[in-house]
């Protein structure tokens, strides 16, 4: 494959092996992984650095614009199953894949309606009582540690912050830079790990696509790691990941045929990664319907993706209940929508697919 062709080979999760929720168990646990370095470990603290949406394909790419990043000593590893930000956090904050924790999509099918688990809103209605987070995800975020978590400020009471980050110390940041004063502060604090999070990238692409304005932003996540690194103090590793990579799309939006969803009670999940939910005794007839997607997409039965392990190697059945019956997983750069759904049509680069520029993600250690 040319350097500069999108990768859209289906690419599962290696969930027992290379895979972000490898990466806390590895630090906090303390014993070395295929992520995980035995450097990182007996490092005097560590700082791991999400960016949101930076994927080891579009870094390989894109290299000349991320020099920093790009030379740093990394290995491509997978996020889970969907590709998507709140599944992707909330498996490498618990170390755990989303059949465990239950965050199994972007939008997630509940009694209360179909939550959005970013927003942790049903129905366009704050969803925190209805559905409590600690209970929606009932593992414990960073194998029940405490350490010292640096991201938007404006993130710090919500509900998706309640179910992957709970019980940590929150330290927000308001730009960027001071992203780095407030993981130096913790560091200066003696913390023994620090989690980060920038989502910078992943907005750009949503809104402009992988033009200029996403190389400049990628131009400037690689000046931020570069100063991190250069002022964090000695004996300190840096592991920067992300939770997923990204797709252009444009405009290829595929509004799902009406005989379709006529067959179904409701969709849930996110355009690249459609769940439908079929009528009683229809499941069978809706998986005959969406075939005519599979010039562009993985049409497959729940029964498939379990039986491949999509969600991981356990599936709790709180998990269980929130899948579909039928999944469409693009595989092509397309998006499904819901006609009666259409959250962000107008996104240009979107991810939640099984492709390997969705799922191949970076791990790469700076030793400061």
């Amino acid at each position: 494959m040319d350097l500069f062709e999108s990768d859209l080979n289906l690419t599962l999760p290696d969930h027992n092996n290379l895979c972000v929720t490898s990466i806390m168990p590895g630090l906090i646990g303390g014993w070395a992984n295929n992520v995980i370095s035995e450097d990182a470990i007996g490092a005097k603290a560590a700082v791991v650095l999400v960016i949101d949406g930076l994927g080891w394909n579009q870094l390989q790419r894109y290299a000349a614009a991320a020099p920093f990043l790009a030379g740093g000593n990394g290995q491509a590893i997978t996020t889970v199953a969907p590709s998507t930000t709140a599944a992707g956090l909330t498996s490498i904050t618990t170390g755990v894949a989303p059949g465990e924790h239950g965050i199994i999509g972007y939008r997630v099918r509940t009694p209360e309606g179909l939550l959005n688990c970013l927003r942790w809103s049903a129905g366009g209605f704050d969803a925190l009582t209805e559905i409590p987070p600690a209970e929606f995800q009932p593992v414990e975020p960073f194998l029940n540690s405490s350490p010292t978590v640096v991201t938007r400020a404006e993130f710090k009471n919500t509900g998706f912050t309640e179910a992957h980050l709970r019980n940590a110390k929150l330290a927000g940041w308001w730009t960027p830079f001071t992203m780095i004063t407030q993981v130096k502060n913790a560091i200066k604090l003696g913390e023994k790990l620090v989690y980060a999070y920038y989502d910078g990238l992943d907005k750009i692409s949503h809104v402009h696509g992988m033009n200029e304005h996403y190389l400049d932003e990628l131009a400037f996540v690689d000046q931020l790691v570069q100063r991190l690194v250069d002022e964090l103090p000695t004996d300190i590793t840096l592991v920067v990941t992300a939770d997923h990579g990204l797709v252009e799309v444009g405009r290829s939006v595929i509004e799902i045929d009406r005989d379709i969803l006529r067959l179904c009670t409701s969709t849930s999940g996110e355009a690249r990664f459609t769940w439908l939910h079929a009528r009683r005794q229809e499941a069978k007839a809706l998986l005959a319907e969406s075939t005519r997607y599979e010039d562009n997409a993985w049409v497959v039965d729940v029964e498939k993706v379990l039986d491949e392990g999509w969600f991981g190697p356990k599936l709790t059945p709180e998990a269980r209940n929130r899948l579909g019956d039928v999944a469409l997983v693009a595989r092509e750069a397309v998006a499904y929508i819901d006609p009666s759904l259409p959250d962000g049509p107008e996104m240009l680069g979107r991810h939640g697919s099984l492709t390997a520029e969705e799922m191949l993600v970076p791990i790469i250690e700076f030793n400061c």
